[in-house]
């Protein structure tokens, strides 16, 4: 995976070296411990943190939420209270954390996958949090499909292009972000016809079963939209299965930046590749810094955050992610001493400058 150990700890000073009480921050990760997009996201966090001078502990609830309810309860009604906690609205999860940590003292920032309309309705007032920070998943969604059609070409009046679509799992924020993305696309191109769209949940397994039925069921199949990288290299492999080869009969995009994923695109396989929030929780270490240091971060940009962090890869791109070390001066980004018209300048840009 992209290599996130940042060499650039500047120290400036005794206020961000050794301290007698390190803010301390749990992040309660959604994923695997062995899934190349969350570990490489807490990777880049880590960095973020140490930089920081934050103390951060990552908890893995391995895609079960009971596991992140359980560790919620340990981390906001334990005898260790860390001063934040981060967590993501995976599987609507957020409401009720948010409820259990009413009066603990705990600060809670969630990323990635915000509070839904009904929700924060559902909550009312009586429930706070520190705020919210995520990407422009619609905005990735529309940027690939737009982009596999780029690449395909205009059809002849009255002929048409079949898709199919891979979505993750049905009740997370950003999977229905992305599907909406791709809707808007659709609206600009009636020449696609959607012919199928599953839930893959992320998986590559589930992802392949259902595209080697998908291939079957739809001969005709021109582009693969998926909204992660392991469903793309799900369908991929099926169908390679078929004896049809990605990037020559069918075209696939992909969304995230694992080492294989970056690998395809650079060999063709893989047409369209957007990238870049695996950086968010490092970006959220920068917010929880400031806030801590007294800050109000929402005078820098809002409390509840969309970040544009999605971008197209291109094959120079892949290459610098797969072979450079990124290097962030995380300090630099802070609003500490900054002017009012300060605004955070989070951006894959800073990695591959």
């Amino acid at each position: 995976m992209l290599k996130v150990l940042i060499a650039c700890v500047w120290l400036l000073g005794s206020a961000y070296g050794a301290m007698a009480h390190a803010t301390s921050v749990v992040f309660l990760n959604p994923g695997m411990s062995t899934e190349t997009f969350w570990v490489s996201y807490a990777q880049f966090m880590q960095a973020g943190a140490k930089d920081l001078g934050l103390h951060l502990r990552v908890r893995y609830s391995e895609r079960n939420t009971q596991n992140t309810l359980i560790q919620a309860r340990e981390a906001l009604q334990g005898n260790e209270r860390p001063d934040y906690l981060v967590l993501v609205n995976e599987q609507y999860v957020a409401p009720q954390i948010l409820r259990m940590a009413q009066g603990s003292g705990v600060k809670l920032l969630l990323v990635n996958n915000a509070l839904t309309a009904d929700q924060v309705q559902m909550l009312g007032h009586d429930v706070d949090w520190l705020g919210s920070m995520v990407p422009d998943d619609e905005q990735a969604g529309y940027l690939m499909l737009s982009d596999l059609l780029r690449q395909h070409g205009p059809v002849a009046p009255g002929e048409s292009i079949d898709l199919l679509a891979f979505s993750g799992f049905k009740n997370t924020p950003a999977a229905q972000l992305r599907e909406q993305g791709l809707h808007r696309a659709l609206a600009e191109h009636p020449e696609v016809r959607l012919r199928q769209l599953v839930y893959g949940e992320w998986s590559r397994q589930r992802a392949f079963e259902q595209a080697t039925q998908l291939f079957k069921r739809y001969p005709q199949t021109a582009l693969v939209w998926s909204a992660n990288d392991e469903m793309a290299l799900g369908a991929m492999q099926a169908l390679q299965g078929s004896g049809q080869m990605p990037g020559k009969h069918v075209l696939f995009s992909a969304l995230n930046s694992s080492p294989e994923i970056l690998h395809a695109r650079l060999d063709g396989r893989l047409s369209t590749l957007v990238a870049g929030h695996f950086t968010l929780g490092g970006w959220a270490m920068v917010l929880i810094h400031d806030d801590a240091k007294g800050v109000d971060i929402g005078a820098f940009g809002g409390r509840d955050r969309q970040e544009a962090l999605f971008q197209l890869i291109d094959a120079a791109q892949a290459q610098r992610l797969l072979g450079a070390t990124a290097r962030v001066d995380f300090r630099a980004l802070s609003a500490v001493g900054k002017p009012a018209s300060y605004r955070y300048p989070f951006s894959l840009q800073l990695l591959l400058r």
